[in-house]
């Protein structure tokens, strides 16, 4: 494995040409696209004789300058650059090239999806279809001709507005499609195949009519429904919240089985996964529910943040992704329940951000160094990069934040800018100095704070010291304190909640932390407080905090703050768990117990959110808060916490589960939440193991009359291995086996199962005609499943599922290389398990290594994680 060359955010140059006008002609062929692109290209820097452009993975035909077709010794290919002999201001460059879409594997650039057609092009995919400026600060405005077979590919599809249209000889047919907004080729995007067409409409709110068109497979129209009902609640919420309109006459979403991201906001075009559009009651779970609506506002909110102002190169990939994952996650929170949305971002935080912070790949949300670009499409520059968005608002403040996007699109509309300019605009608007706040982009890792507390009673003042520290990175050794934003609530012995008082004023219950440490005297509290600290996540921080587990409960029942109710009560979980694993107590305490018996009687709270307050910690969390205890432990000391619960509360949970049983199903958020609350429920009443439980699990999976409640019933009985599991999976697999989503359900079921013998039937599932190892969708809920999702099993001392993992990964290596990388994560954080597992991954690591072809997407994580 020889070294490969990473590319450093401070070697960022501007380029020396760019392109103004590209004109694409597509001759669509499964085998033999002849794509002629026609750029009209502009010197930026004088005296520069040679035009360097990227490209690979196709033939060259021709190359010609304004209409003069090039000998050979003007022009060469050199290590996927074609380097062009020329120095001239301005002129048409065009270039032919031939590519073969059937036999992309790698899903980017141009490839086949089934039946059709389709393109992925960010970050880098561009490049495979033709020789260009492949980079995110040249934008040109395209012009962009298809032609194909009529009958096979009668939708012909591209970025923009259709100019023109027709038939051609021998059954061919072509469309022209023109984008008036400047993009960088990362954006575009083509598609062509046969679909079914469901069409709506927009009315914007200055009263232009935009046509809506998701094109789906055929026999599935239904199912897209959902889809395009979100996107219609995403344009108004974006015109209501943002004051952004839609600038096209036309917006696109096409559905694709074979795709290696969630989807893509190609301008006007948005190229989607089928998982992140098809949905019905039948086929489509609520999370699943939730999820397209969250990916529809996301890849539509795209078009204002990422397509009208871009990143100006990919170590700003934050910049558009990190602030639409805040818009998308606002969305999600103003159409439904805040504190449910906001659980479950902080959830992806803690279980899967805070790892990454803590392995091999850590970096900062604008990375410093990339060696493969698709590797830095990470929760840390998506979810961390949304927190620190977030961090803003909550020291600007709405109105301060929208005057502050009002100013970066007014500076920035049609421009390819940093993350620097985006702060900019935010302080100019605002008059908020964040200086030191910036530091949130360039440095890695997680801060751990740790509060000192203390109650002075003759004063009747309660003193908080907080210390600030992010432990070192592999990219990083030295760190800084940051600008933190601390969400306090004090509450009296009674569970009371305590004005905050300074020097006899109310202050707000924001604090500015900005030094290593620093101490904040509130006066007038009459009494002892417990503290509820971070509220609502206020920062992406671990908390080091003396706090005994009835003050958890006294948060758990009293806060202001569902958030902090419910985070206190994953405290208290993970103090309990790990007492018993450190033989400090023989089972979880009665205060748990109650705390939970009191949530679950409460007629009040709402149900979706009881059912996230009787979820525990997952194991992978629990894991990052102890490296002394091993995988077999944490597991079996949180299925017993599990089964104890539902064995002290099968009463109140028998009660609330018969509560939320539906006569019909409903798709509103209170049955929704009902049916989250019921399934949980039901869960750990199936993990307490009661024989009464069976009859209920078997129940519920026969009479269901959606797929949230019937996949509800089949993974409790799986994780809670009752007999009827085998038969209830037969059942399944014999009702849904020729739809390719519903069986990915089944295959993470079988993937999850935590029993002895699951790779034998991972194995067997993998013979499946459904599966298919070039279809990261398949990928991704088999073997993905189960090396992230089954972690006793994953991690068994004989080093099965390693070897497991990495017999699929040299596989996908040659098919597929950043559906590989996606995957190797549950190997990467190795040196942090015991050392009779780290010397079985690091062996199957060092397979990895020793590959001769071991693709840059693999080769970027497994080097840093054996350094």
């Amino acid at each position: 494995m020889s070294a490969m060359q990473a590319q450093l955010r401070t070697d960022y140059q501007s380029p020396q040409y760019t392109i103004e006008q590209l004109h694409l002609d597509f001759k669509l062929d499964e085998h033999a696209t002849i794509v002629t692109a026609v750029s009209q290209v502009k010197q930026l820097v004088a005296a520069t004789p040679q035009l360097v452009l990227d490209g690979e993975h196709m033939k060259l035909l021709s190359v010609a300058i304004d209409g003069e077709v090039l000998a050979q010794s003007r022009y060469r290919v050199i290590d996927n650059q074609l380097i062009i002999d020329v120095d001239l201001a301005s002129f048409e460059l065009t270039v032919i090239t031939e590519i073969d879409p059937a036999n992309n594997t790698a899903l980017e650039g141009l490839y086949k999806s089934g039946g059709a057609f389709c393109t992925q092009c960010e970050a880098q995919g561009f490049r495979r279809i033709t020789f260009f400026l492949d980079r995110p600060d040249v934008l040109a405005k395209y012009t962009t001709r298809v032609e194909a077979d009529k009958a096979q590919y009668p939708y012909l599809l591209s970025n923009g507005n259709k100019i023109d249209s027709g038939d051609l000889d021998g059954g061919r047919h072509f469309a022209v499609w023109q984008d008036p907004f400047p993009k960088p080729s990362y954006l575009f995007a083509l598609v062509a195949g046969d679909f079914d067409l469901l069409d709506d409409t927009f009315i914007t709110r200055s009263g232009r009519k935009v046509a809506l068109e998701l094109f789906v497979d055929r026999g599935n129209l239904h199912r897209g429904e959902h889809a395009m009902a979100s996107l219609k609640r995403a344009m108004k919420w974006d015109e209501e919240r943002f004051n952004l309109e839609y600038d096209l006459d036309i917006y696109m979403i096409v559905a694709v089985d074979f795709f290696n991201m969630g989807a893509m906001e190609n301008k006007g075009l948005n190229v989607f996964n089928s998982k992140a559009v098809l949905a019905d009651p039948q086929t489509a779970t609520d999370d699943e529910y939730h999820r397209i609506e969250s990916i529809i506002g996301h890849e539509y909110f795209h078009n204002w943040t990422g397509n009208r102002v871009t990143c100006r190169d990919w170590f700003q990939l934050s910049l558009k992704e990190g602030l639409t994952v805040f818009r998308d996650q606002e969305f999600s929170s103003d159409l439904g329940s805040p504190v449910v949305n906001r659980i479950d971002a902080v959830n992806v935080m803690r279980t899967h951000q805070f790892a990454e912070d803590a392995g091999p790949m850590a970096h900062p949300i604008r990375p410093e160094q990339v060696l493969e670009m698709n590797n830095f499409y990470t929760v840390t520059v998506y979810d961390k990069g949304s927190e620190v968005i977030r961090m803003m608002h909550t020291l600007l403040g709405e109105a301060r934040f929208q005057q502050g996007m009002a100013l970066y699109f007014e500076r920035h509309d049609g421009q390819a800018v940093t993350c620097d300019d985006f702060v900019a605009a935010m302080e100019d608007a605002s008059g908020v100095d964040l200086t030191q706040f910036r530091l949130w982009y360039s440095q890695s890792g997680t801060p751990v704070v740790k509060a000192i507390e203390s109650y002075d009673a003759d004063k009747q003042q309660y003193t908080l010291t907080l210390t600030q520290n992010t432990p070192a990175t592999p990219d990083q050794t030295e760190k800084q304190p940051l600008h933190i934003p601390v969400a306090i609530e004090l509450l009296d012995s009674e569970g009371k909640g305590i004005e905050l008082k300074r020097d006899g004023k109310v202050v707000a219950n924001i604090l500015n932390f900005v030094e290593a440490e620093q101490s904040w005297v509130f006066d007038q509290v009459s009494g002892p407080v417990v503290a509820s600290l971070f509220e609502n996540f206020s920062a992406p921080i671990k908390l080091e905090q003396n706090i005994s587990s009835q003050q958890l409960a006294l948060i758990v029942a009293n806060s202001s703050s569902d958030f902090s109710r419910y985070d206190a009560g994953q405290r208290l979980f993970t103090s309990e768990i790990f007492a018993i694993a450190d033989a400090e107590a023989e089972r979880a305490s009665d205060t748990l117990i109650n705390a939970l018996r009191k949530v679950l009687l409460d007629p009040t709270r709402d149900p979706a959110l009881v059912a996230l307050m009787l979820s525990l910690p997952a194991e992978s969390a629990l894991a990052q808060d102890r490296n002394d205890i091993d995988v077999e432990t944490i597991h079996l000391t949180r299925r017993a916490v599990l089964a104890q619960i539902g064995l002290e509360l099968e009463d109140e949970l028998l009660a609330r589960y018969r509560e939320c049983i539906a006569s019909s199903y409903q798709q509103d958020a209170a049955a929704v939440g009902r049916r989250a609350l019921k399934n949980a429920c039901l869960f750990l009443l199936a993990i307490a193991g009661k024989a009464t439980t069976q009859e209920l699990c078997g129940q519920q999976f026969a009479q269901a009359d959606n797929m949230t409640d019937r996949l509800a019933a089949l993974n409790a009985m799986n994780q809670a291995q009752l007999p009827i599991v085998k038969d209830a999976l037969a059942t399944f697999e014999s009702q849904w086996h020729q739809d390719a989503l519903v069986m990915d359900k089944w295959f993470s079921q079988v993937a999850m199962a935590p029993n002895a013998n699951v790779l034998a039937d991972i194995e067997k599932a993998m013979a499946h005609p459904m599966f298919d190892i070039a279809n990261p969708n398949r990928v991704r809920a088999l073997i993905g499943a189960f090396a992230s999702g089954n972690r006793n099993q994953f991690h068994a001392l004989d080093g099965s599922g390693y070897r497991f993992l990495t017999d699929n990964l040299v596989k996908l290596n040659t098919i597929n290389p950043q559906c590989a990388a996606r995957i190797i994560t549950p190997l990467l954080g190795w040196k942090e398990l015991d050392g009779e597992r780290q010397a079985l991954i690091k062996a199957q690591l060092q397979r990895l290594a020793d590959l001769p072809d071991l693709s840059r997407d693999l080769y970027e994580k497994v080097t840093k994680s054996l350094a």
